[in-house]
């Protein structure tokens, strides 16, 4: 017992050398090293080890970057291998229908197909843009056009007559004129129309446009966490142009999500004409064998056992009675028999409605067929 205050000395002056140590060498003094103490790191080796940097921006950015990383992993977004080729054809489409509509030379092409939350696009929206809200009639849902605003002076300057090959003018620090307004919303509704055809292959719907916002904030058509597919479309005309946005929620596209997983379209849009023609010259060449129905008749199994060879059976069927033609147990057409030089023939009468049977399906009926000529 009069060994300890002698210890807790010897432990403190050690820890003080150690500290004047440290301090001389220019080290951080709050980290002593023992060999029996668990090292604590400080925030600056959390940094160095973490790739953070020295400073508290980069240190910041880094923290965004990895937030960022983690919020987009949040949400298992499905792929949908028919969409892309809606939207190629839908770029097909657009590329004719506004040549016609501005009357110049206008190149279409897709930038990028993404997925992305509700929210984060409606954040990232550079203004000033049109928004356009349009519904899904069929699916009872509804999708975003945002156009952005070097689209907008461009086809206002094209449709107002500007000269081809000059840039549009740009107005910043106004709202947009009902003139402008309303010019987009043409264009809206010739995207639109182009956007029902592509979908008619696949599913047939019809977009309607609903109306035209210019501030994110009344466009809340989804909620901010539901999950989107992003369509931005490059439109090009002869140095102008600008780009058009297509925001479709995932909801909007339940009611045909299975159709959108097929890896390839349906039959309008895989038909083979060469190899229809082929087949069906390959039918009309198959051999077929039909049979002439005289009579049918019922007989106990006892009767049809005792039958020998000589035996006779008569028809019930007078003389110039129709009979029925027949391919397997399918009866056909009914027809009169007769003679045609030494050989019977039958001559075709009537069609016999379809799904009819030639009957005989009943246990100890014996149908008597004959073949002839037709």
């Amino acid at each position: 017992m009069s060994d300890e205050p002698q210890d807790q000395e010897d432990l403190a002056a050690a820890w003080g050398a150690a500290l004047e140590e440290a301090a001389a060498a220019g080290e951080d003094a709050a980290v002593p090293v023992t060999p029996d103490a668990t090292r604590v790191l400080n925030q600056a080796e959390i940094d160095s080890l973490l790739g953070f940097g020295d400073g508290p921006s980069k240190r910041g950015t880094a923290q965004t970057a990895i937030e960022r990383i983690i919020r987009s992993g949040l949400v298992s977004y499905e792929r949908l291998p028919m969409l892309e080729i809606i939207f190629d054809r839908l770029v097909r489409l657009l590329s004719t229908t506004l040549r016609n509509f501005t009357s110049d030379n206008v190149d279409v092409s897709i930038d990028s197909i993404t997925s992305l939350r509700f929210a984060d696009y409606l954040n990232s929206v550079p203004l000033p843009a049109m928004l356009g809200v349009f519904k899904a009639e069929a699916w009872d849902n509804y999708a975003l056009a945002v156009v952005d605003s070097p689209l907008i002076y461009s086809v206002v300057d094209v449709l107002l007559g500007g000269r081809r090959g000059t840039a549009a003018m740009r107005v910043e620090g106004r709202p947009y004129t009902t003139i402008e307004r309303g010019l987009v919303e043409r264009l809206l509704g010739v995207v639109l129309a182009d956007l029902t055809a592509a979908f008619e292959p696949l599913s047939p719907v019809v977009f309607r446009f609903e109306r035209l916002e210019v501030n994110p904030r009344f466009a809340m058509i989804s909620r901010p966490s539901n999950a989107c597919v992003l369509v931005r479309l490059r439109v090009d005309m002869e140095g102008r142009g600008g780009k058009l946005e297509l925001l479709i929620p995932y909801a909007t596209l339940e009611p045909v999500r299975e159709l959108l997983l097929q890896q390839f379209m349906g039959e309008k849009f895989g038909r083979d004409s060469i190899w229809e023609t082929h087949l069906a010259e390959e039918m009309r060449q198959t051999e077929v064998v039909l049979d002439v129905v005289l009579d049918e008749q019922t007989m106990p199994l006892g009767a049809v056992l005792d039958l020998r060879v000589g035996d006779r059976i008569a028809l019930g069927v007078a003389p110039g009675a129709p009979v029925r033609l027949a391919c397997g147990s399918v009866a056909l057409f009914e027809a009169q028999l007769g003679r045609r030089e030494s050989r019977l023939a039958v001559r075709i009468e009537r069609a016999l409605p379809r799904g009819g049977r030639a009957g005989g399906g009943a246990v100890g009926g014996v149908m008597v067929q004959g073949e002839a000529a037709a």
